[in-house]
């Protein structure tokens, strides 16, 4: 494999219209499984399916990925299966050797079902983990800038310095100042953004209602990519703990897929160790079925 810049292509059909194809540079090292080799063309084309930081990175994650893709394949040929492709609900089909990869996973690698003890100490020893969301009654002033402005970003925080102050001293007058100051349409409502759950806001927003104080103007403005806001939480409901019963499926899906991730890295280690490979190595962490 080469460390430098991976280029393009561009091919014209016969019907006039062109594609863009990506090329590795330099001198690559040959990449096989058992004699059968893995060429280059495919790799520049599965690199685009693998992000990183430097493209040599890319270039290297998917060259194991298609290592390891056809160790499957040979051990699917070696099983004499024949390809069932499937179909999932949006009307996406399965290729042959996707299906040829998933039905190797499924035949070879066996993986036991989570036991109701199993699931019990891993709640009881998690037991902050199940609990349902807390819930904020929140008012708000927006002072809307942009994180590109720095100009109006400092504008925004010295307002927003300001207006706290002046709330700390009469918080009576939130309302007021929401529908004076608040680039939110909230500010028409005094600011009332009423009662907030997970996913509802930005998560620089949702993550300070967590530490806020409760009934009084927050000392600081929250910032997000909106601008500045002045915070009042005047109300939080709690999580309550969720009953065992309640997340006893969840749990065992988790533990189930935990094992079954291991399973794979094993087994495909089992298979590399038995095969041939140029070009690569593969790791326990390298498996794109586990990512």
């Amino acid at each position: 494999m080469s460390d430098t810049t991976m280029t393009h292509t561009v091919e014209t059909s016969a019907q006039g219209g062109c594609s863009i194809k990506p090329v590795l540079p330099g001198k690559p090292r040959k990449v096989s499984v058992n004699g059968i080799e893995i060429e280059r063309a495919r790799i520049a084309v599965e690199t685009q399916n693998h992000k990183a930081e430097k493209p040599h990175l890319a270039i290297e994650a998917a060259a194991r990925a298609l290592v390891i893709r056809e160790l499957l394949l040979q051990r699917a040929r070696e099983l004499g299966l024949a390809a069932a492709p499937q179909s999932d609900g949006e009307g996406r089909r399965e290729t042959d050797d996707e299906a040829l990869v998933r039905q190797v996973v499924e035949t070879e690698v066996r993986t036991p079902t989570a036991s109701a003890a199993e699931c019990r100490r891993f709640y009881d020893g998690n037991a902050a983990r199940f609990k349902s969301p807390s819930l904020h009654h929140v008012s708000h002033i927006l002072l809307a800038a942009s994180a590109l402005d720095a100009e109006g970003r400092a504008a925004a925080i010295r307002t927003a310095a300001a207006l706290i102050a002046e709330l700390q001293t009469d918080p009576s007058r939130f309302a007021a100042l929401a529908a004076a100051h608040s680039d939110c349409p909230s500010g028409k409502q005094g600011g009332n953004l009423g009662q907030i759950g997970p996913g509802q806001t930005v998560p620089e927003f949702e993550a300070a209602l967590a530490h806020a104080p409760l009934g009084t103007v927050a000392p600081r403005a929250v910032e997000s990519r909106y601008g500045l806001h002045i915070v009042l939480v005047e109300r939080r409901i709690d999580g309550r703990q969720l009953p065992f019963e309640m997340v006893a499926a969840r749990i065992a899906d988790w533990l189930e897929e935990k094992v079954r991730r291991t399973a794979i890295r094993q087994y495909i280690a089992m298979l590399a160790g038995r095969a041939t490979i140029e070009g690569v190595t593969l790791d326990a962490a390298s498996s794109p079925l586990v990512q």
